[in-house]
Parts: structure tokens; C-alpha cells; sequence
């Protein structure tokens, strides 16, 4: 019995300690080690441009083609962010999987409950 109930108590703490790592909020800088994770990643819109398709880029850690991360929002759930292109300068917080795409890591967004200003 005692077995089982220390079964249970490091499965439990297994859960605790993923739990926590996955809540972690990190840099732009730091988004290239998460790929493939669900997190959050927090700092300044270095800037904002929307391609002729109408999909929204906001760019951290510098300015295209020199970001170290961005987040993409489709055409398709551009009327979801009527606000995006006036969030250039602001600091946000945007949740989501990490993905690497030509190089660079990204969220795609597509709820705007993805992006939080701080």
C-alpha cells in the first residue's frame, strides 16, 4: 500500500513541476529553445506589417528580416485583431506552440486571448 501511494505522490509531483515549466514565460530571444512547446513568450512589438494577403506580422527582437520571433495572424482571423496595428512599441505577453518557420520561431494566433498587453 505504501507503494502505491508513493506511485501516486511522484506521479503528482511530475504533473506539478510540467505544469510549471509549461506556464513559464520567456524572451523573444528565447523562443528558438521552446520550439515545439506551449508557452508564453513576453516583450516589446519591435513591429507591425501586414502583407498584401492582409496576414498581421508582429515582430520582437528587431525589425523584419531581423526579428528573433514573431507572431502571425492569418487573413483569415485578421478582423479577430482590429487593434494589431497600433500595437507597434507595446509590450505584450503571446501564448501559443512554437513552431519554426524559414528559421524563425513563431506563434500563429488566432484568438485574442493569445496576446495580452502589460
Amino acid at each position: 500500500m505504501l507503494h502505491v501511494i508513493r506511485s501516486f505522490c511522484a506521479v503528482g509531483l511530475a504533473l506539478c513541476l510540467a505544469s510549471a515549466a509549461q506556464s513559464e514565460t520567456i524572451s523573444p530571444q528565447n523562443a528558438v529553445y521552446h520550439v515545439g512547446e506551449q508557452t508564453t513568450v513576453e516583450g516589446a512589438i519591435d513591429q507591425v506589417s501586414v502583407s498584401d494577403k492582409g496576414t498581421i506580422f508582429l515582430n520582437f527582437g528587431g525589425r523584419f528580416p531581423n526579428e528573433v520571433f514573431y507572431a502571425v495572424v492569418f487573413e483569415d482571423y485578421a478582423d479577430l485583431f482590429p487593434d494589431a496595428r497600433d500595437m507597434e512599441g507595446r509590450i505584450v505577453a503571446i501564448s501559443g506552440m512554437i513552431e519554426m518557420y524559414k528559421g524563425k520561431p513563431e506563434i500563429i494566433l488566432m484568438s485574442p486571448d493569445q496576446i495580452q498587453q502589460r
